[in-house]
């Protein structure tokens, strides 16, 4: 791992103009010689859906990473694990199913047969790919995100943990700078060898499902999550240090030492790509252990915070919100199909049921005094 990161302007989703960048990025960056190894394309699904709601890492990225990897020797899979993991789901909405048909590329099921490993001093279950493939490619997507503000190449190592046991890791983590350092834990054992972000278009506003896809236009790569992270997070319009994964990543000293380390000399300058227009998540003031304390047990304080409210004229009755729940603080109301229930207090704020919810029913927001 370097700490070298090269962007390029790619303003369109064309594949072969994706390839191209990719390849000029990777060299650029001294990205890790694949040549005769077994490399696993992590991309982001969130949920499978269309690419054009920018939810996910899009198709043509993923397919010009796969043929970008093959052309150096590399026999690659792909996979990944959405919040909501069914026996069914192959990609085939967000595109990238067909992806692998088109590139003889293995779709790999992160839910079968899982290993574990101790994360954090606890026991977590990850795809058992990752002992499997020599190399790991994360394509993270330039995405907002209502728990750490922004979602980026740490956040995206987490979709190796398959299926509900993500949402578990919210039960055991329950604050967001917990949760932050639970990813920084797990992308210390399972460290992908390159990030490649795409940033053709992002999400901004409520993130990481129920944001309004922007033009961003860029590419960005490297070999270390938090020099990536950092840049892209500023290009954003936030202080990188407000982020929970890169706080934590740069207090540990494990990637860099400062955001001054960071060698970025292979690409435009970077005032003339930041988007200060960016809609944003609102930061909280009060992001410390001592004011969740308190917040948890002061009615006043607790009705003050973002939390999902749900519009139940919207709701189709799914129960995804349901399901997706660490912390079982949602339910049906008897003879209410489609009235959903949050007991607030036991609520954790870590908004995965928004993340999940196709039918735009949860909004993420103040509800001070019943507003």
């Amino acid at each position: 791992m370097n700490n070298r990161l090269a962007i390029r302007k790619c303003t369109d989703y064309d594949k072969d103009d994706i390839y191209d960048k990719i390849r000029e990025i990777y060299d650029a960056t001294g990205g890790p010689d694949v040549r005769n190894k077994k490399v696993l394309v992590k991309p982001n699904i969130l949920t499978d859906d269309d690419p054009a709601k920018c939810i996910s890492t899009h198709p043509s990225v993923v397919e010009a990473m796969v043929l970008f990897l093959q052309s150096r020797g590399a026999t690659v899979l792909v996979g990944d694990s959405p919040a909501v993991h069914t026996a069914k789901f192959n990609g085939e909405k967000s595109g990238i199913r067909q992806v692998c048909i088109r590139t003889g590329a293995e779709w790999v099921d992160f839910t079968n047969k899982p290993v574990e490993k101790k994360i954090g001093g606890r026991k977590t279950r990850i795809a058992a790919v990752v002992d499997e493939a020599d190399l790991i490619v994360s394509l993270p997507k330039f995405k907002n995100h209502e728990l750490v503000y922004f979602t980026g190449a740490i956040k995206n190592t987490l979709g190796l943990v398959p299926g509900f046991h993500k949402a578990k890791q919210h039960a055991l983590h329950q604050e967001r700078n917990k949760f932050g350092e639970f990813l920084v834990d797990l992308n210390e054992i399972v460290t992908p060898g390159y990030f490649l972000m795409d940033a053709i278009t992002g999400m901004e506003g409520p993130g990481p499902g129920r944001g309004i896809p922007v033009s961003i236009g860029l590419l960005i790569g490297s070999t270390n999550p938090l020099a990536l992270d950092m840049t892209a997070s500023r290009i954003a319009g936030y202080d990188p240090l407000i982020v929970p994964t890169s706080r934590t990543a740069l207090f540990r000293r494990n990637w860099l030492n400062s955001e001054d380390d960071i060698i970025y000399d292979d690409g435009p300058e970077l005032s003339s790509i930041l988007k200060e227009d960016f809609t944003r998540i609102p930061v909280s003031t009060f992001n410390n252990i001592a004011w969740q304390f308190l917040m948890k047990r002061i009615k006043f304080l607790r009705k003050s915070e973002r939390r999902p409210v749900f519009i139940h004229e919207r709701c189709t009755g799914c129960h995804k919100c349901i399901k997706i729940c660490p912390v079982n603080a949602i339910e049906v109301r008897p003879a209410y199909k489609n009235h959903i229930i949050l007991t607030d207090s036991k609520c954790i704020r870590c908004f995965c049921c928004s993340e999940v919810c196709t039918d735009d029913a949860i909004e993420v927001r103040r509800k001070l005094f019943g507003v």
